[in-house]
């Protein structure tokens, strides 16, 4: 699975004290500090995927034939592992494939791969093995470099960088489980030494993969997706590899094949998905993706998406929507990018966006996440995006989800800072949307993030239509302020929001729990 890791937010430390001094606040400090805090988000949008290794063999030895458990692989001697390497090449053919498949297990254990690297001349007989004309044997040998391929020893890595050069030569063949095992093992060295990727790229792995990637058979192209996924992931694929990329054919098909033939092949869409998401990540050159339509082809397969989840027997699709999702938001954070086609859309994208946090809460959290890191980067600049959000049926929807898990609150109350920060017209409808009962509410909880947030958030309300500071005595807002005055990362938002409301409602800043009582006629026009 490809997990999705959930970005951080900036806590009560990186508040901007200077913006919020006594006697009023600067509307263009506050505009100066929230550009400066969405590129922190938008760096945080960055957080990439772990690195995975996957074991493709099946394990054969449940015919009874040959097994080999824990106990028996440790006793092995480095003898006993030399000669079973040569009993493989004088063997008979039959008697070969058991050793084959017992060395296979061996494999499997840390103690035999180290034994077999440290025999001199054992990796050269493999890869001759590996090199054969007898497909049988040459299967079998590439099993055996696929079961070293998922060590993490770095001493094994580099005995197997002798055969990265054949597994590549074999992605040209015309055996398709042979190229499928052969990406596999690739994929899984790749990820442990840069050694190996200096020594693919001058001999052409990216161009060798373009011409995989057009393989008719799911299998091949769900292997390429997994090597791109993990080459993208490393320190230097943005100097070394996404230039390379980039000039190939390699970024079409995969958006061809995130956007087409999910029931074929649900895995090489999530693979490909994640593959442009690192592209875009790297931002070497997203002007060029944006020119060949990457992001109204993504917003389509979510609207796609969003109208089928409820029907559709394809499983699996949160861990497609993850990545798709994170593109989008990326692409959207770049400055130059030409956005007007997804503006024809805007609505329908917001709309998918709760089709999607409706059907998969509480399950699959993560998901909710990312739809709330995209309505973040619509939100943000774009006030075609808040009036839309705004004018929707599901904006109620949106205020549910402040009841919602901690980092889930935390996103929602940045969404609507974003709708906030663009003047009074916008916070006079946020008032109307009665959100002030919806804050109130969250002033009583004890995260420190959520409530710094949440205060935030009333400052710029109040800011830019102080008529709301009054709803917000008669819900005991200043009460419910009171608990936070003595927190130490909180005390000088409280003290100040307490000072602005006071300064509009009249109501005494030194005694905010003697206006339990006070209710004000609502100066809304």
């Amino acid at each position: 699975m490809m997990a999705a890791s959930v970005p951080g937010t900036a806590g009560p430390k990186s508040w901007k004290r200077s913006c919020y001094r006594s006697h009023g606040s600067s509307v263009e400090h506050l505009r100066t500090w929230r550009r400066e805090r969405e590129a922190a988000l938008r760096s945080a949008r960055r957080v990439k995927q772990l690195f995975s290794k996957r074991r493709l063999c099946e394990d054969k030895s449940s015919d009874g034939k040959v097994e080999m458990d824990n106990e028996t692989a440790a006793l092995l001697s480095e003898e006993e592992v030399s000669q079973l390497l040569k009993k493989i090449q004088r063997g008979s053919s039959e008697d070969r494939t058991d050793f084959m498949q017992l060395l296979r297990q061996g494999l499997q254990y840390k103690e035999i791969q180290q034994k077999f690297i440290r025999l001199e001349g054992n990796m050269s007989v493999l890869i001759g093995l590996f090199t054969s004309n007898l497909a049988n044997l040459q299967m079998d040998a590439a099993c055996c470099l696929h079961e070293l391929s998922l060590s993490t020893d770095p001493a094994v890595v580099e005995a197997c960088l002798p055969a990265t050069s054949y597994l590549l030569t074999y992605l040209s063949g015309h055996s398709v489980a042979l190229m499928e095992l052969c990406l596999y093992t690739l994929g899984n060295l790749v990820v442990e030494m840069k050694a190996v990727k200096k020594h693919l790229l001058p001999q052409g792995i990216i161009s060798v993969l373009a011409s995989c990637i057009q393989s008719p058979h799911v299998m091949i192209q769900e292997g390429v997706g997994y090597v791109l996924s993990q080459l993208l992931q490393s320190k230097e694929a943005a100097a070394e590899i996404i230039p390379l990329l980039l000039e190939s054919t390699l970024p079409q098909h995969m958006l061809h094949l995130v956007c087409s033939r999910l029931e074929d092949g649900i895995g090489t869409a999530v693979e490909c998905a994640w593959g442009l998401h690192y592209i875009i990540c790297s931002q070497v050159n997203n002007s060029l993706l944006i020119s060949q339509r990457t992001m109204p082809s993504l917003v389509q397969l979510l609207l796609e998406l969003s109208s089928q989840i409820a029907t559709t027997s394809v499983e699996g699709l949160e861990l497609l929507i993850c990545p798709v999702v994170r593109c989008v938001g990326n692409l959207l954070a770049e400055d130059k990018a030409n956005n007007d086609e997804l503006q024809i859309k805007e609505e329908c994208l917001l709309k998918a966006l709760f089709v999607f946090m409706q059907f998969f809460l509480p399950k699959h959290t993560f998901v909710v996440s990312e739809c709330l890191w995209l309505l973040n980067n619509l939100t943000v600049q774009s006030t075609t995006s808040c009036s839309a959000l705004l004018s929707l049926e599901v904006f109620s929807d949106l205020l549910k989800l402040l009841r919602s898990y901690q980092v889930i609150s935390l996103l929602v109350l940045t969404v609507l800072c974003n709708i906030a920060a663009k003047g009074a017209a916008y916070c006079e409808m946020l008032h109307q949307k009665a959100v002030l009962p919806s804050l109130v509410n969250i002033l009583v909880f004890s995260d420190v993030q959520v409530v710094g947030q949440n205060l935030e958030l009333l400052h710029l309300i109040f800011l830019y239509w102080p008529k709301a500071a009054i709803d917000f005595v008669n819900h005991s807002g200043l009460h419910a302020l009171q608990q936070h005055q003595n927190n130490l990362h909180l005390q000088e938002q409280v003290k100040v929001l307490i000072h602005t409301v006071s300064q509009i409602t009249g109501v005494p800043q030194n005694n905010p729990l003697g206006t339990e009582n006070l209710h004000f006629t609502s100066l809304q026009t």
